[in-house]
């Protein structure tokens, strides 16, 4: 990723949101099935609902058909885990084919986002029982959140959010082949930015995700090597700041974000972990690893694989910024030198193991993607993730004032091939499958300041201010602080006073899913986490888009 290692300058502080569980229960066999609508977020002009339903019976539930009303004010606008069909104010959600059936005891969980402030649904039935276990209600419970959030966040966590314990059965994802929803956790924001592995959950991120990336291992003397080991396994946790609501003790074997990666996938089975090893600061150490790759696989693999953490992770990703060209540092292993390494790692993690790689999306003539064969690697990588964004950006500090992250080309763009349609194409013409490339979003903005002009193309006089670095700020800031003033190449831009700001929005994230599917692609990934609002718009765009 095109984002240096700043541990102690990353920031961000997480509104925690009030739930209300409604429980509506039907009498059905020998024992109840239950559902509950609980509002996961709610923004006043929209919300997202959670809706869980739990086999409380002694018998397995082959299938489930959920009916219910919704009240004046508020419809469903996108869903995801079900299929939802409607007729005026009535609703009706199915199972999914790809969901098994409901053991006894079990739960499943489904999400919609919805128009209007949250309302309770009425008239509930689960397989044409009432929910309510007797007659159905009329009316909607009186228990709910808010429909304005807080002014100030609460000192701590409501108890409601997320529950003390995992649930029976946690939110089911899509089985493998399924489109890739990949999101990357900063080892860093744990520090002044306060993410954490928690904020995944309680963000509804967790519900949506396939696959976390955390960045980012270190590549030193051409091994793989911990970046930061009081981030990746020594920092403590309290029961508020864990993902199980348990607190660390000192004595435990394995602490920090991998502990709680762990709490993670014990709550939802199919996220798989991808320790990414690299990145814009730590890929220097790439070019001594080509000297060996044997080598350097065996050190990924004795550290991945290390017993206090390898239940923790699926697999490794090599994010080499760039071989056999120039990031941070100059890189003249040669075109072989990337498929050397993966087959090395593929070699010794094996076949059951993901391999992945995040590269260059310069889709110019003669660019970083004609410097290194990439298509003679593929066959041993899971996915490529060509990184469509950082294409411009205060970086060239006069201008021209252009999008960091445009899908395609347009009229005035200062570098042919710098463009997400640009990548992808190069990329499939030389053979890589496209359901092995993932499409890259940016969940932050690039900006400039002393920009006069409105539209693309104008002069600059340096970096916008960003909160924890000049030219940089995330899209929970920037719908706020810099509102979108025009769109250009499927992506937005803003101009507020003399600043200007690109970046993805929900409306953009979506057309940009809408490509990856016409192209065949295999999902999205985005940089990074922290940098979504706390509800989770931008992965909900992008889960939503992908369908």
């Amino acid at each position: 990723m095109k984002i240096s290692l700043r541990r102690a300058l990353w920031a961000g502080a997480v509104v925690a949101v009030t739930v209300a569980a409604v429980p509506m229960t039907s009498a059905f066999g020998a024992g109840n099935v239950t559902t509950t609508f609980a509002a996961a977020s709610d923004w006043g002009t929209g919300h997202e609902t959670r809706v869980t339903i739990t086999n409380g019976t002694d018998a397995s539930l082959a299938t489930w058909r959920l009916e219910f009303d919704l009240p004046a004010g508020t419809t469903i606008g996108s869903f995801w885990d079900a299929d939802v069909t409607r007729t005026n104010n009535h609703y009706v959600a199915v199972k999914k084919s790809w969901a098994g059936a409901l053991a006894p005891g079990a739960s499943f969980s489904w999400g919609y986002n919805g128009t209007g402030p949250y309302k309770a649904p009425l008239n509930c039935t689960i397989n044409g029982a009432s929910c309510g276990g007797g007659t159905t209600p009329t009316t909607p419970p009186t228990t709910r959140p808010p429909t304005t959030p807080p002014t100030t966040p609460p000192t701590t966590p409501p108890t409601t959010r997320p529950p003390t314990t995992p649930p029976t059965t946690p939110p089911t994802n899509p089985p493998p082949g399924g489109k890739k929803v990949v999101g990357y956790f900063a080892q860093w924001g744990v520090y002044a930015r306060n993410y954490h592995v928690k904020n995944i959950v309680t963000s509804g991120s967790a519900a949506k995700l396939t696959h976390i990336m955390y960045a980012f291992g270190n590549t030193t003397n051409g091994q793989c090597t911990i970046g930061d080991s009081y981030a990746d396994y020594e920092k403590a946790y309290t029961a508020a700041e864990s993902v199980n609501g348990v607190a660390d003790t000192w004595d435990q074997p394995l602490r920090g974000s991998f502990n709680q990666l762990r709490k993670l996938k014990a709550a939802y089975p199919n996220i798989k972990v991808i320790w990414s090893f690299g990145g814009w600061t730590w890929s220097g150490g790439f070019t001594q690893a080509a000297q060996n790759p044997t080598a350097f696989a065996n050190s990924c693999y004795n550290l991945v694989e290390d017993p206090r953490w390898a239940d923790v992770f699926d697999g490794i990703d090599i994010d080499w910024e760039y071989p056999n060209a120039c990031g941070l540092t100059c890189d003249a292993s040669g075109p072989n030198a990337f498929k050397n390494v993966v087959s090395a790692l593929r070699t010794r993690f094996g076949s059951s193991a993901l391999v992945t790689a995040a590269i260059t999306a310069d889709g110019s003539n003669g660019g970083k993607i004609d410097a290194t064969d990439y298509a003679g690697a593929i066959n041993n990588l899971n996915w490529l993730m060509p990184m469509t964004y950082d294409y411009f950006g205060a970086f060239a500090a006069q201008g021209p004032t252009a999008p960091h992250s445009p899908l395609t080309s347009y009229t005035g763009i200062p570098q042919a091939g710098f463009n997400s349609d640009a990548a992808i194409q190069k990329l499939k013409s030389k053979g890589i499958p496209a359901n092995k490339l993932l499409l890259g979003v940016g969940f932050y903005g690039r900006g400039w300041t002393g920009v006069t002009q409105a539209a693309p193309g104008g002069t600059a006089t340096g970096a916008a201010p960003g909160t924890y670095e000049a030219g940089i700020e995330d899209y929970k800031v920037l719908k706020n602080t810099c509102p979108v003033t025009g769109t250009v190449a499927g992506t937005a831009y803003a101009k507020c006073g003399s600043n200007w700001w690109s970046y993805d929005t929900p409306s953009t994230i979506n057309g940009k899913m809408s490509y990856a599917n016409n192209q065949g692609l295999g999902g999205s990934f985005f940089w990074e986490l922290s940098g979504d609002t706390s509800n989770g718009e931008l992965i909900t765009a992008v889960k939503n888009g992908l369908g």
